[in-house]
């Protein structure tokens, strides 16, 4: 059961974080770029259910992988991290995600989002790169020290 728990936890990782990724550093262009804002807004079609499938594969695999420890260090941890990137992943998905899309269907996504927009999805794209990299860092020095 080890086996498969921390498979499931490496593969929610390398797909969720791979992402992110890809998510983050499409965004982070797209702030001063017409070009990166409309790739956004088409990229996100695609990380946007893999980041879920990425959470759902990570929080399945420490369900399993961390059944035998107590809710505490590590485990309670990863919980924790695990719900701040759900609460981000819906603000996203429910928030941000229909607003650009809506943007598309109006023909206005090649222009750069509001500033207001803009801060908001910055300080997501920060609770994601340390939800998803500190949890994983977490994860290897658990691993490492076990």
């Amino acid at each position: 059961m080890d086996a498969i728990g921390l498979f499931l936890l490496i593969a929610g990782y390398v797909i969720g974080l791979g992402a992110v990724t890809v998510i983050d550093i499409h965004g982070f262009l797209g702030r001063k770029s017409a070009y990166w804002t409309e790739a956004t807004t088409r990229t996100h079609k695609v990380t946007k259910p893999l980041i879920w499938l990425g959470i759902v594969l990570v929080s399945i695999g420490g369900i399993i992988y961390f059944r035998n420890e107590s809710f505490s260090g590590t485990p309670l941890y990863l919980a924790v991290s695990a719900f701040v990137l759900v609460c981000n992943g819906v603000f996203l998905s429910f928030s941000v995600s229909p607003y650009i899309l809506a943007r598309e269907r109006a023909g206005t996504q090649a222009q750069l989002l509001p500033q207001s927009w803009q801060n908001k999805i910055l300080v997501s794209l920060i609770l994601s790169d340390i939800g998803w990299w500190g949890s994983l860092i977490m994860l290897v020095i658990y691993i490492t020290h076990k």
